[in-house]
């Protein structure tokens, strides 16, 4: 006769042990299927708790947080081509024209395509091949970084 049993607890340590003979994790939580207490069964398909949560909280408590893949940092400066330039130079002129200057000062321009207006673009960075192209084109480019760069010195 045993005397003494062991707990639950103890004995349920093993592989693939996560729900000490419960069935599911979410069965044993003392609140039925509505996700235990607090904020407990407020992800993806929360949908119980969601007004209350997106009313506390917003829309941004939703969804993917946190550490994010490699490949959406690889491009963090905005880039855009000479040809997209001219392509939509009306809807640019609207947008960023400020005293007869195109300020695209957020963007690094590329070299891809040709440009053929004769306009002032001032941007953070450009290509070597799109300086080239810009001046071919009798048009001027004033660069950010190079202005940083004689401040400095």
């Amino acid at each position: 006769m045993k005397i003494k049993k062991r707990r639950k607890s103890s004995r349920m340590h093993g592989r693939h042990m996560g729900t000490h003979g419960w069935g599911a994790r979410k069965k044993h939580m003392g609140s039925g299927h509505r996700g235990g207490c607090g904020m407990g069964g407020t992800g993806k398909m929360g949908g119980a708790k969601k007004t209350l949560v997106l009313k506390l909280y917003g829309a941004d408590y939703f969804g993917k947080q946190g550490v994010t893949s490699r490949g959406s940092k690889r491009k963090k400066n905005l880039v855009i081509n000479l040809e997209m330039i001219e392509k939509n130079l009306e809807s640019l002129k609207k947008k960023y024209m400020k005293d007869n200057v195109l300020d695209l000062s957020e963007y690094k321009i590329l070299g891809q395509g040709e440009l053929k207006s004769k306009i002032t673009i001032k941007a953070k960075t450009a290509s070597e091949s799109a300086i080239a192209k810009i001046e071919k084109a009798g048009a001027k480019i004033v660069l950010e970084d190079k202005e940083e760069v004689e401040k400095s010195k």
